[in-house]
C-alpha cells in the first residue's frame, strides 16, 4: 500500500524539487561516489519516468561542472577547489553573503550555514559548485579570524534580564546581557557590547558591556557610537599622548645647518578656514624672466615621530586621521599635529620639500626633494585667497596670482593627458555649539582650491617618479604608490547604457585615453543640467577604487604613470612611510621589504575606507536629524537610486537622502529592473526611474536608525 502511494506521490515531482534532492544528496556524501543504482533507491526514484528525469538532471550536473563522472553511470560530487577563504557578510534577513579573497562573485551563506560568523569575520567555507541560473552556495567550516566582536546599540533593561538593541542592519537578534555584566549601564545608555559566547542552539548571542558611551540621543555619545560602531578609536591613549608631550619643539642648529634654508623664501599656507594641522606650505622666487622656483613644503613628520616607536604605532594602527561632520579624529596626538609639526605663520619648521624650477606654462626645468626649514610669512583660508584670485588685491597678491597661473597651466596638462574631472560639491553642516545642524551649505571647490592641489598632484608625482621610474633593466625601489585602475569594462557597458537614455554617447573601448577623453566630455555635457549629479553619481561608480600598493599599475583617474601620496604625513600614515622610505633612498640606502610594505598597504586602504564610511554615516546622523524638525514638509528632488527594497530620493534644497519605501508605492505591485535602475509597476507600467524629478513629504525620521523615510506626493 504504502509502495503505491510513493509512486503516485513521485509522478508529481518536479524537475526543480528532483534536481534540490540530488544537490542534497551529493552535499551528504561528498566525498562518496555514487552509482545511478544507489541515486534511485535513495531517493526512492521508483517509476520509469522519475528515473529519466534524473537521468536528464545529472547529465545537466556533468555539464555544469557540477559532478565528475568517475566511471560509467557513477557520479562524484566535483569539489575541486572546494574550500575558500573569505569575507563574510551579515545581513539582519539572513542572507549573508560570502566574498572570497583576491575577488570574485559573492556567494551566498544561508543563516543555518553560517556557524553564527560575524560581519567582515574571516572565514573559511565549503562552496556548494555552482549550478547553472542558480545562486552560488556555501557553508562556513571554520571562523579564522572575528572582524570585530564588539557591537554597539542601546541598553534595554527589564527587571530580570537586559539586552543590547543594536542599530546596524547586520544581526537578526538582539545581544543578551547577564545583569552582572552590564558595567553600570542603564535602560536607554549607548554601550559597546562584546559577543562572549554564542550557544549553537541558541537565538541570541550573549555578551558584556565594556564601555557605556553616555545617553542615546546626545551629540558626543552619537559621534562616538558611530566610531566605535566601526571600530575606530574615540579616545586617544593617554600613553601616546604623554610620550608626545616629551618630543622637543625646538630646533636645533645643527639640524638647520643639514638642511636648505628657505626661511627667507616668501612662504605661505592655504587651508580650511577651520583647520589647525597645516600640512603643507608653498613658496614662490623669481629665478629669471619666465623662470620661477616654487617650493612644496610638507610637514617634516617623521623627524619627529621614530620608525616603531609607541607614537608611530599607533598612527600606524588607525592610518588615517577621521572626519566627521563635527570632529576630527586625528591619527597623531594633538600636540604633534597641530602644534610641532603643523607649519603654522611666523615659526620656523622643518619641512621635507619638492622644489621646482617651473615656467608660467607649467613646464618643469628641474627639480629635488630636499630635508628644509621653513617659515611661513601667512596663513591664508581658501577664502582669502579667493578673494586675491578674484580682486587682484591683497597680501602677496603677485605670488598668489603666479601660482595662480602656474596652477591652471599644470591642470590644463592633466586633462589633456587624459585625467578625469570629477568637481564634486561636497555637503557641509553649520552646527551649533550643542552639536545641532542648524543650516546645510555646499563647499565648492574654486581657483584657491584648485592651486593648492594642482602643486600637491605634481610634489606627489615627482616623488613617485624620482623612485619608481629607472632605466632599463633595472629593478625600482619599493615604495607604497597611490594606485587607481581603469574602470571596470562591464559597468562602462552599463554606463553607456544608461546614459543613452538622456541622449548622451560614451566610449567604451579604444585607448585609456580616449575613454577618459570621452567621459571629460560626457561631465562637461550634463554640466548644469537637472541630470548633472545622477549621471555624475553613475559615472563614479563604474570607477575603480583608488588605493595603495607597492605594485605601480599608475593613476587612471589622474592619468600619472607614477603616483604617491607624499604631502599629508600629518593625517595619512602612507605619506610618513614614503617620507621614511624617500629618505633612506636618497642617503643612498638600500630597498625595504616588498611584503611589510604591500601590507601596510592593504591595512591603510582598508583604514581609509572604514574612515570614509564613518564620516558618512556621520553626515547621514546629522541629515536625519535636520529633517526630523522637518517632518510634514514637501521638497522636491531626484531619485538617487533605485533597489528592491524602494527608491532613495536627494532633496535639490539640500541634499539630504531619504527613501520611499516600496510598500508605501501602493496603487500597483512594482517590480525592480536592475539593468535599467528603474521599478515598473506591474498592471499600470508606471515607471519610476534613476534621476526622475519627484515631490515627496517627509515622513518619519528614525535617527536611532540614520533612516529617513519620505512619501509620494502625487
Amino acid at each position: 500500500m504504502a509502495k503505491k502511494k510513493e509512486k503516485k506521490a513521485g509522478k508529481r515531482m518536479k524537475k526543480g524539487e528532483l534536481s534540490d534532492k540530488l544537490m542534497n544528496l551529493f552535499r551528504e556524501k561528498s566525498t562518496e561516489t555514487l552509482s545511478t543504482k544507489h541515486i534511485f533507491s535513495e531517493l526512492q526514484l521508483t517509476t520509469h519516468p522519475l528515473k529519466m528525469l534524473c537521468m536528464d538532471i545529472l547529465s545537466d550536473m556533468l555539464e555544469d561542472d557540477y559532478l565528475t563522472e568517475v566511471d560509467k553511470g557513477k557520479y562524484k560530487l566535483n569539489d575541486h577547489g572546494t574550500v575558500l577563504v573569505g569575507t563574510f557578510q551579515r545581513k539582519s534577513n539572513g542572507k549573508n553573503s560570502f566574498i572570497p579573497e583576491g575577488g570574485g562573485e559573492p556567494i551566498f551563506v544561508a543563516e543555518r550555514n553560517s556557524a553564527h560568523a560575524m560581519n567582515n569575520d574571516k572565514v573559511k567555507i565549503a562552496f556548494y559548485a555552482k549550478r547553472k541560473k542558480r545562486d552560488a552556495e556555501g557553508e562556513v567550516i571554520e571562523i579564522l579570524e572575528r572582524a570585530n566582536d564588539t557591537m554597539v546599540g542601546t541598553l534595554e533593561i527589564s527587571r530580570s534580564y537586559a539586552f543590547l538593541v543594536t542599530e546596524n542592519r547586520t544581526l537578526a537578534n538582539d545581544i543578551f546581557i547577564p545583569k552582572d555584566k552590564l558595567k553600570g549601564g542603564k535602560n536607554g545608555d549607548k554601550a559597546v557590547v562584546k559577543i562572549i559566547e554564542w550557544p549553537d542552539k541558541a537565538k541570541n548571542p550573549i555578551g558584556q558591556v565594556i564601555d557605556i558611551l553616555g545617553k542615546s540621543g546626545d551629540n558626543t555619545t552619537e559621534m562616538h557610537a558611530i566610531l566605535a560602531e566601526f571600530g575606530l578609536p574615540y579616545v586617544y591613549p593617554k600613553a601616546v599622548e604623554t610620550a608626545a608631550d616629551k618630543v622637543p619643539a625646538e630646533i636645533s642648529d645643527e639640524e638647520i645647518a643639514r638642511r636648505e634654508d628657505f626661511r627667507k623664501v616668501t612662504t605661505f599656507t592655504i587651508d580650511p578656514k577651520d583647520a589647525k594641522d597645516f600640512d603643507d606650505a608653498l613658496s614662490i622666487r623669481k629665478l629669471k624672466e619666465g623662470l620661477w622656483e616654487v617650493g612644496v613644503h610638507i610637514a617634516d613628520v617623521t623627524h619627529y615621530v621614530k620608525e616603531g616607536g609607541i607614537i608611530d604605532k599607533e598612527a600606524e594602527k588607525r592610518a588615517t586621521s577621521v572626519y566627521l561632520v563635527d570632529r576630527t579624529i586625528p591619527m597623531l596626538p594633538e600636540r604633534l599635529c597641530n602644534f610641532i609639526c603643523s607649519l603654522r605663520p611666523n615659526e620656523e619648521k622643518l619641512a621635507f620639500s619638492v622644489i621646482f624650477d617651473i615656467t608660467e606654462k607649467g613646464e618643469v626645468r628641474d627639480s629635488r626633494v630636499v630635508h628644509t626649514v621653513i617659515k611661513s610669512d601667512r596663513r591664508f583660508t581658501y577664502e582669502e585667497a579667493q578673494e586675491i584670485i578674484e580682486t587682484k588685491k591683497g597680501d602677496f597678491k603677485d605670488e598668489v596670482l603666479m601660482l595662480d597661473t602656474i596652477a591652471k597651466a599644470l591642470r590644463d596638462k592633466r586633462f589633456v593627458a587624459g585625467a578625469i574631472n570629477f568637481d564634486r560639491y561636497e555637503v557641509k553642516f553649520e552646527i551649533d555649539e550643542k552639536g545641532k545642524p542648524v543650516s546645510v551649505y555646499f563647499k565648492v571647490s574654486k581657483d584657491a582650491n584648485k592651486l593648492v592641489e594642482e602643486f600637491m598632484l605634481l610634489a606627489n608625482r615627482t616623488v613617485a617618479e624620482r623612485i619608481g621610474k629607472v632605466g632599463k633593466g633595472k629593478k625600482a625601489k619599493v615604495l607604497p604608490y597611490r594606485i587607481h585602475d581603469l574602470p571596470d569594462p562591464e559597468k562602462l557597458d552599463n554606463l553607456a547604457q544608461f546614459i543613452a537614455r538622456f541622449g548622451y554617447k560614451l566610449r567604451t573601448s579604444g585607448t585609456k585615453t580616449d575613454v577618459s577623453k570621452s567621459i571629460n566630455h560626457l561631465l562637461d555635457d550634463i554640466q548644469g543640467k537637472k541630470e548633472e549629479n545622477l549621471i555624475e553619481t553613475v559615472s563614479i561608480r563604474a570607477m575603480q577604487k583608488a588605493r595603495y600598493s607597492v605594485h605601480n599599475i599608475g593613476h587612471y583617474g589622474l592619468a600619472f604613470d607614477y603616483y604617491t601620496h607624499f604631502t599629508s604625513p600629518i593625517r595619512r600614515f602612507p605619506d610618513m612611510m614614503v617620507h621614511r622610505l624617500v629618505t633612506r633612498y636618497l642617503s643612498g640606502g638600500r630597498t625595504a621589504s616588498e611584503t611589510k610594505y604591500e601590507d601596510l598597504c592593504v591595512h591603510s586602504s582598508s583604514m581609509e575606507q572604514i574612515a570614509a564610511n564613518a564620516e558618512r554615516a556621520s553626515i547621514k546622523y546629522k541629515q536625519v536629524e535636520f529633517m526630523s524638525e522637518r517632518l510634514g514638509q514637501t521638497y522636491d528632488g531626484v531619485i538617487s537610486g533605485v533597489t528592491e527594497w524602494g527608491l532613495y530620493v536627494e532633496l535639490n534644497e539640500n541634499k539630504c537622502e531619504g527613501m520611499i519605501p516600496i510598500r508605501d508605492l501602493d496603487d500597483d505591485y512594482y517590480e525592480f529592473d536592475e539593468k535599467n535602475y528603474c521599478l515598473r509597476g506591474r498592471r499600470k507600467n508606471r515607471t519610476y526611474s534613476l534621476g526622475d524629478v519627484i515631490t515627496i513629504k517627509v515622513a518619519r525620521a528614525n535617527i536611532e536608525k540614520k533612516q529617513l523615510d519620505f512619501a509620494l506626493v502625487e
